[in-house]
């Protein structure tokens, strides 16, 4: 599991994002348990993720996040990266930030990927 945290703060929110290998929706799910494990990713407001499955195809799941899951998996798409599930994790600072939230997802997904080598 990769782990890049404090990649945006704007206006009080903070944004992290995480990702791995998995195997089929039953490892997107026990990923995102593994994740939650942590008591800070467990009290966030948001853990928007997708995954391109190679037996299942794409997944996703916008945790409370309108949008978030499928800009995801776009990204992923384009970067033909398949089983290895991408989670943008959001702390919400008690201001909405309206479409700027997506720009933040793209920028976490974009911080994943580089540090995978694939941006």
């Amino acid at each position: 599991m990769r782990q890049i945290e404090n990649v945006i703060s704007d206006r009080g929110s903070k944004y992290a994002v995480s990702g791995g290998p998995v195997q089929g929706r039953a490892g997107c799910d026990a990923f995102l348990a593994e994740l939650k494990r942590g008591k800070k990713y467990a009290k966030a407001t948001h853990n928007s993720w997708a995954c391109l499955l190679t037996d299942g195809g794409p997944v996703k799941n916008d945790d409370g996040e309108s949008g978030a899951g499928a800009v995801i998996l776009r990204m992923l798409e384009r970067a033909e990266l398949k089983d290895t599930i991408v989670v943008v994790t959001r702390w919400y600072g008690g201001v909405h930030l309206g479409g700027d939230r997506f720009a933040h997802v793209v920028s976490c997904v974009r911080a994943y990927l580089a540090a995978e080598g694939r941006g």
